[in-house]
């Protein structure tokens, strides 16, 4: 269905922070069906497992999307599609959320090990310097961040930690390149989990696809301008579908 966009939230958020987008999107394309779908709860960090099980419960030939480690499995899951998936959105989404000896432009792996760490022995503090951490270059931070605390899901240890395991795990540069539909990649230009330089790295690896960089914006910069990212989502939609 060309008319139908599926969302995948971020690691730890929930779909509430993309109930602003959603919606806007609603508002400017009433045609547009646009299903937010929460993250797999899988007892293991097996990334294909989490794919095969997304593949079997979000419908067919629909546009695929989402937000942060949302947009990176939803990158793979386009890849297995094929032709079964109308296209491609993501949403500061890093290909390698973890810095890879091929990819510099991602959070060091020590870094990453340290968070996991501090998930495993004091989940609540860490989950709220991360949110922290999603708001930092926002303009007025404090008022996303008040955005993002609401409607955060109680999502079982168990799962966050699976969850945070398949982040690091994941390497979507492959599945970006195969997958030959329609993609758009949006950036944050202050975002301080994903590097802005992943953008003209991901321009670089991928050039014939479209690749934007909203400046002076944060991780969660959906939550900042909903309605422009709208905007730019409706033209992209419109100029690679049917219509």
């Amino acid at each position: 269905m060309r008319n139908r966009l599926i969302l995948l939230p971020g690691w730890g958020l929930g779909t509430a922070a993309l109930h602003p987008l959603a919606a806007s999107l609603r508002a400017q394309d009433p045609r547009l069906q646009v299903d937010l779908l929460a993250l797999p709860e899988l007892p293991d960090g097996d990334v294909q497992a989490w794919i095969d099980h997304l593949d079997r419960t979000l419908p067919q030939d629909t546009w695929l999307g989402g937000w942060s480690l949302g947009g990176m499995l939803a990158s793979e899951l386009a890849r297995k599609r094929g032709d079964r998936c109308c296209g491609l959105l993501t949403l500061a989404s890093n290909p390698s959320f973890v810095s890879r000896a091929d990819w510099p432009h991602g959070m060091p792996a020590d870094t990453f090990g340290t968070f996991a760490d501090g998930c495993r022995s004091h989940l609540q503090v860490t989950l709220k310097r991360f949110r922290s951490l999603c708001t930092q270059g926002a303009p007025d931070q404090l008022a996303v961040l008040k955005q993002l605390n609401v409607g955060l899901p109680s999502t079982d240890p168990l799962y966050l930690m699976s969850g945070l395991e398949v982040l690091g795990k994941l390497d979507t540069r492959d599945a970006l390149v195969e997958y030959t539909g329609p993609q758009l990649h949006l950036f944050a230009g202050s975002d301080v989990l994903v590097p802005a330089e992943a953008a003209k790295a991901l321009c670089e690896l991928v050039p014939d696809v479209e690749v934007g960089l909203v400046e002076n914006t944060s991780h969660a910069f959906l939550l900042e301008y909903p309605q422009d990212l709208a905007a730019g989502i409706k033209i992209f939609l419109h100029e690679s579908g049917d219509d």
